[in-house]
C-alpha cells in the first residue's frame, strides 16, 4: 500500500513520518510545498498517478488563524480549494482521502460536546474555509475521510505548548483566557488514529478526534508549566475580552469522540497524559 502524506512538514505530518518509521511495510511518499503544489490540479493528479497512491492523508492546511481574516484568498485556497482537487484526483485513481479539518466549523456556542451530526457554524474565515474544504471532499472522493481535530501540539513548528513553556521561562508573570474551553490534542495520537483507520479500511465520513478530558487555555497552562517545572511564571486568568484578537475563538469546542472510537476500535488517553509524553520527547 502507498500512502502520499501532503503538509509533511507541519507538525501532523512530522508525526505520521514518526509513524511511517515504524511500518516500512508500507510504501510512503510524503511531500511539502517544495515537492508537490496541491493547488496545482495537473501536479496533484500527476503525482498520485506517479506514485500509485492508495490512500493520500491531506496534513495540509492555512492555520494561522488570525492572519486567515487578511489573507482569506490565500487562506480559501490552501483549505478550500485544495482539498477538492485532492479529493478529485483520488476518485479518479481510485484512491481514499484522510483529510484533516477543525473544531472551528462550530461557533462554539454550544454546551453538551459537538458531535459529526451537529450543523457546522463557523465564524471565522478560517473556520469558513475549512468547511468548504470539507464539504468538497465529501462530494467530490467517495472514500473521503474527514477528521476534525482541535488544539493541536507537538514537539514540532510553533504551537501554544511551546510558546507557554518559553513565555513561563522568559516572563515573571502571563495572562492567559479561562474562558474558552476545549480539548488540547497531541499530534502523535491523531497520527497514530488516521494510521489505524487506514490499518483497518477507511470507513467514509465525518469524524471527531482529540485527546480525552476538558479544560481551560488557563489550566492547559498551568498543567504544562507544573510538568515542566517551571515555578517563576505567576499565571493569570484572563477573560476572552481582555485579549483581543482578529478572529473570534470557539468558546466551548469539546468534540465527541464515540463514532471514531467505536468505528476503528480506538483507545484515547487523557490530554494530561499525552501531555507529559510529548514533554518526555521535548527533552522537558
Amino acid at each position: 500500500m502507498t500512502i502520499l502524506v501532503t503538509g509533511a512538514n507541519g507538525q501532523l505530518g512530522t508525526e505520521m513520518r514518526q509513524v511511517a518509521a515504524q511500518y516500512p511495510h508500507y510504501r510512503w511518499v510524503f511531500t511539502d510545498v517544495q515537492e508537490l503544489d496541491i493547488c496545482d490540479a495537473q501536479a496533484v493528479k500527476a503525482c498520485l498517478e506517479r506514485e500509485k497512491v492508495d490512500v493520500v492523508v491531506n496534513c495540509a492546511a492555512y492555520t494561522a488563524v488570525d492572519k486567515a481574516e487578511e489573507n482569506a484568498e490565500l487562506c480559501d485556497r490552501l483549505n478550500h480549494l485544495a482539498p477538492a482537487l485532492l479529493a478529485q484526483a483520488a476518485e479518479e485513481v481510485g484512491a481514499a482521502l484522510v483529510h484533516v479539518s477543525t473544531d472551528y466549523v462550530f461557533d462554539g456556542t454550544a454546551h453538551l460536546p459537538y458531535r459529526e451530526v451537529d450543523t457546522p457554524c463557523p465564524n471565522s474565515v478560517y473556520g469558513r474555509t475549512k468547511l468548504a474544504g470539507e464539504q468538497e471532499v465529501m462530494s467530490r472522493c467517495s472514500k473521503a475521510m474527514i477528521v476534525r481535530t482541535a488544539w493541536l501540539y507537538s514537539p514540532y513548528g510553533n504551537n501554544f505548548v511551546k510558546t507557554m513553556i518559553r513565555l513561563g521561562r522568559e516572563r515573571d508573570s502571563l495572562g492567559v483566557v479561562f474562558d474558552q474551553i476545549g480539548t488540547p490534542t497531541y499530534a502523535a495520537d491523531l497520527a497514530a488514529a488516521i494510521f489505524k483507520a487506514i490499518e483497518r479500511g477507511i470507513q467514509p465520513g465525518v469524524y471527531h478526534f482529540s485527546n480525552e478530558g476538558v479544560c481551560s487555555w488557563y489550566d492547559f497552562t498551568l498543567t504544562i508549566h507544573r510538568l515542566a517545572g517551571i515555578t517563576t511564571c505567576h499565571v493569570r486568568p484572563l477573560h476572552t475580552d481582555e485579549y483581543p484578537a482578529k478572529a473570534p475563538r470557539p468558546a466551548y469546542s469539546v468534540l465527541d469522540k464515540s463514532k471514531i472510537k467505536q468505528t476503528y476500535d480506538l483507545e484515547i488517553p487523557h490530554w494530561e497524559e499525552s501531555l507529559a509524553r510529548c514533554l518526555k520527547v521535548m527533552g522537558e
